[in-house]
């Protein structure tokens, strides 16, 4: 499944249609994490596994249920191929 199909279903979540109407670090956030995780060809489920967590932590993050950590971040860019850069601006 690519970003715009996905993008298609996340737009049926409330949550998720407001956070797009406000580029906030939360949406950007979910944003990266779907498309780490859709280049790379992962469903939730196998880059829960990864990360040994569940599924629905995966979920709560791509839907702005949740902040992760920098840790969880980390350890994410790494089970997806990437490099977590932070920045201010």
């Amino acid at each position: 499944m690519d970003w715009a199909t996905h993008r298609k279903q996340l737009l049926k979540n409330p949550a998720f249609k407001k956070a797009l109407k406000e580029p906030d670090l939360e949406f950007q956030i979910a944003k990266s994490v779907i498309e780490a995780r859709l280049k790379k060809g992962l469903t939730q489920k196998q880059l829960a596994d990864k990360l040994d967590t569940r599924q629905s932590v995966i979920s709560r993050l791509e839907n702005i249920r949740t902040t992760p950590s920098i840790s969880f971040l980390k350890k994410l860019a790494i089970a997806t191929g990437n490099k977590l850069i932070i920045s201010f601006q």
